[in-house]
C-alpha cells in the first residue's frame, strides 16, 4: 500500500461519526427513578398513589425463578406488546428515540435492540439483590 493510499485510509477513519454510547445508571436517574426509586425499589417521589404501584424493580430475578427477564424489562420499558398486568402510568418510551439500533445475538440470531434500552435492561440488572 502506497503511503498516499495509507494517508487516505486514516484520514476516512477520522471522519467516521462515533457511536454514541448510553449509561444505563444516567439513563435510569433521567427517566425511570422519578417513580420506580433511585436504588429501583419503587418507592420514587411520583410513585405515591399510582396505582398499581411501581415495580421493586431489585426483585426481578428472584421474582422470575433466578434469571434475569431482560426481554421482559425491555417490553416493560419500550411499551411493545405490553399484557394487561403493565400499568397505565407506565410511559411507552419506545415511542420515542431509545438511540440507534445495535446488534445482539439472542439464541445465535442477530437482533436489533436501540442502544439505550440495552442499556437501561442492563444496569436494571445491576440492581438485583
Amino acid at each position: 500500500m502506497t503511503r498516499l493510499a495509507l494517508l487516505s485510509l486514516i484520514g476516512l477513519a477520522a471522519c467516521a461519526p462515533e457511536t454514541p454510547t448510553y449509561d444505563g445508571a444516567q439513563a435510569f436517574q433521567a427517566q425511570c427513578a422519578s417513580c420506580h426509586g433511585a436504588l429501583g425499589r419503587g418507592n420514587g417521589p411520583l410513585a405515591e398513589g399510582l396505582s398499581p404501584a411501581p415495580s421493586d424493580l431489585t426483585t426481578l430475578t428472584r421474582r422470575f425463578g433466578g434469571t434475569y427477564p431482560a426481554d421482559h424489562v425491555m417490553t416493560a420499558i419500550d411499551g411493545y406488546n405490553r399484557g394487561a398486568h403493565f400499568s397505565a402510568a407506565m410511559p411507552r418510551f419506545g415511542d420515542g428515540d431509545l438511540g440507534p439500533m445495535i446488534m445482539t445475538e439472542e439464541d445465535g440470531n442477530p437482533m436489533p435492540i436501540p442502544a439505550e434500552l440495552l442499556a437501561l435492561s442492563n444496569y436494571i440488572e445491576t440492581l438485583q439483590r
